[in-house]
């Protein structure tokens, strides 16, 4: 018995030991920081560096906050423009926690700086756009369409749009660079901000469809006109094309007929130089077929020339 009473005196300093380690240390993960607070306030700087770490047991408590990268999504918000135009326009940001112990003093939760967020970001963002036109927060450069060449003549196509000074990129960074700096007060920083969307209202809607369709119609007409160029083109060299090859067919055969005109002549005249008395006889026999028909009447004298072949037979047949 007095074994055993021994034994549990001799490991009551052993257990007190392990609970109070137990109670004084605490792990610092990679994704968080830390704040000690001792009967609610703040006891020493955040604690960043992850690993094991020691605090006093049963009066110190761990409180950890997030510091990674955080988003921010706001709520579409009508803003008028420079110009009077009404838009929703809807936001995103990402933030971190840069000081915690600011910010557990000043917003104590995510949930309470997201509030914050929501304050500051659209305020800053009416802000800004108010004081812009409707096209410098919807497009972003003075982008312009290239010049084309039509019939040979060159003619600007460019769009005729308003000049863009800022543009949406730049009124995102004029809302960042206004926002930010309220925030440091609260141990946060907006790493990036971004206007996520932007909806016309309807009567915006409306003006900007009318001027989209106004847009489309004149690329239309600009294509059909370039089209009625290039066929114009295209025909012109078609016809210019169909002459030359047509001029020389008409030479070619031309030359064939030339060559065969000669090369009949030629075996006509052969044909004349070896006996002229009779090629005359077959010319003057082929040249009745083509003039005398049956109800053909010719008159003509005894001695002429067209007859004398005529009248010899018939000298022949009498004798």
């Amino acid at each position: 018995m007095k074994a055993l009473r021994a034994i549990v005196i001799a490991l009551v300093p052993v257990v007190v030991l392990v609970i109070i380690l137990g109670a004084s240390a605490y792990t610092v993960d990679e994704r968080d920081q830390v704040v000690i607070t001792r009967f609610g306030e703040p006891v020493g700087d955040p604690v960043t560096d992850a690993g094991l770490h020691f605090r006093s047991p049963f009066i110190d408590q761990v409180n950890r906050f997030d510091k990674r990268l955080l988003r921010w999504d706001g709520s579409a918000d009508r803003i008028p423009t420079l110009d009077k135009k009404y838009i929703w326009v809807d936001t995103s940001a990402r933030w971190r926690i840069s000081d915690a112990l600011t910010f557990m003093r000043t917003v104590g939760s995510p949930r309470n700086a997201l509030s914050r967020l929501d304050d500051l970001l659209d305020a800053a963002a009416r802000d800004i756009i108010s004081s812009h036109k409707l096209i410098e927060v919807v497009r972003d450069t003075n982008r312009e369409m290239e010049a084309t060449e039509i019939s040979g003549d060159k003619e600007d196509t460019r769009a005729e749009v308003e000049p863009i000074t800022f543009g949406r990129a730049k009124i995102t960074l004029m809302i960042l660079e206004e926002a930010a700096p309220q925030f440091e007060k609260f141990g946060i920083e907006v790493v990036d901000m971004r206007i996520k969307r932007i909806i016309y209202t309807k009567e915006v809607q409306a003006k900007v469809f009318d001027r989209m369709v106004s847009e489309r119609n004149r690329d239309a007409e600009q294509y059909r006109s370039e089209g009625a160029g290039e066929s114009a083109r295209i025909n012109g060299q078609r016809e210019l094309e169909l002459r030359r090859i047509t001029s020389e067919a008409y030479r070619k055969a031309e030359e064939i007929k030339g060559g065969a005109d000669a090369q009949a002549i030629k075996i006509y005249a052969d044909a004349y130089g070896q006996d002229p008395e009779f090629y005359s006889f077959l010319a003057t026999l082929d040249s009745y077929g083509k003039t005398v028909g049956s109800s053909t009447t010719l008159v003509l004298t005894t001695d002429g020339d067209y007859f004398r072949y005529i009248d010899d037979a018939g000298e022949v047949s009498a004798e």
